[in-house]
């Protein structure tokens, strides 16, 4: 069965063409990254004309990539949510136009969900149930996944998403955007153990909360003005405290609910320090780690379309009515 993916939650424009559920034949991002940066955030409106402008180009070069003809595809696959409303709103026209013209059924897709799916795509020795983190710009919730038509949330973030404190903290630090990235680079000549910073406290022992750790570290500069070689141990001494919770309540959830296998999802899984943390974490536990290739931890459409299929032949179905479901 080949499904093809759209991806246009934020400010990326993806297609993709999946096989089986497993096998990418292509998979094509456009990103409007550089034009955000310079003002330091996604904005809204210039990422959905940019996808406006880009999505027939990049399905096009999908079906080109993958040496398929538009007929051949079996199934349209799309994000639904949550995201940017006027980018879903890009995405799902796109998707339903096609879908007509093509006279092929389409299935919507939660964007959080699919990032989970992603590990799926890297490796075939996955067990269910198991337990999930997602940790990106606007998400970071745990999950235990019986199987991929019943998740349940175990834990949320309160305020912050991980990957927005990086982005704060960055800012704090005169950074730049994206945060993540400078944050980690930065990190690694610095002393993890120099400033001792922690997330605040949150009732149920599974949520999150990153916005204590920004505001910390704000007066941290406030009254500590760093200098240019210190850089480096606050940007370590809070990337540590961050990794550090985010392990400790993954490995929890794992405990709770008895399972060996914990999938991790979602742009911050990129980096290279968490992954390392967990990996070392979750051998000492007992527990198998996993993580999506780099490239599948950012937003991609295959990871759409391969959760598609999963869903499809379970017995999900949309229709032409499909709309955007921004807290899905």
């Amino acid at each position: 069965m080949i499904v093809l993916g759209i991806e246009t939650s934020c400010d990326e424009t993806g297609a993709a063409i999946v096989k089986d559920g497993r096998k990418v034949l292509a998979n094509i991002v456009v990103s409007s990254l550089k034009i955000h940066s310079k003002y330091g955030g996604v904005i809204p409106e210039i990422a959905s004309r940019m996808q406006l402008e880009s999505i027939t180009g990049v399905y096009c070069a999908a079906i080109k990539a993958a040496k398929i003809k538009a007929e051949e595809i079996d199934l349209i696959a799309v994000t639904t949510g949550p995201g940017l409303p006027g980018s879903l709103l890009v995405g799902v026209s796109f998707a339903k136009a096609l879908a007509l013209s093509l006279a092929k059924p389409v299935l919507g897709v939660n964007h959080v969900y699919s990032h989970i799916y992603a590990n799926i795509l890297s490796y075939r020795n996955i067990k269910l149930p198991c337990v999930a983190l997602v940790v990106s710009g606007g998400h970071t919730s745990l999950f235990y996944v019986k199987d991929f038509s019943k998740i349940q949330v175990l834990g949320q973030t309160q305020d912050d998403a991980c990957g927005e404190a990086f982005d704060k903290v960055a800012k704090i630090m005169g950074l730049g955007y994206p945060g993540g990235p400078l944050i980690e680079r930065l990190a690694r000549n610095g002393n993890k153990n120099k400033i001792r910073f922690a997330c605040s406290g949150t009732k149920d022992e599974l949520d999150f909360s990153f916005s204590g750790i920004k505001t910390a570290v704000l007066y941290y500069l406030k009254d500590n003005p760093v200098k240019i070689k210190s850089r480096g141990d606050l940007a370590a001494s809070f990337q540590e405290s961050v990794t550090d919770v985010l392990v400790r309540k993954s490995l929890l959830a794992c405990k709770r609910k008895k399972v060996k296998h914990l999938l991790i999802g979602g742009g911050v899984a990129a980096n290279g320090y968490l992954r390392q943390k967990f990996i070392s974490a979750s051998g000492n536990a007992g527990v198998d780690c996993f993580f999506p290739e780099i490239g599948l931890c950012m937003d991609n459409a295959a990871m759409v379309g391969g959760l598609a299929y999963f869903l499809y032949k379970q017995g999900a179905r949309s229709s032409l009515y499909l709309n955007t479901q921004l807290n899905n």
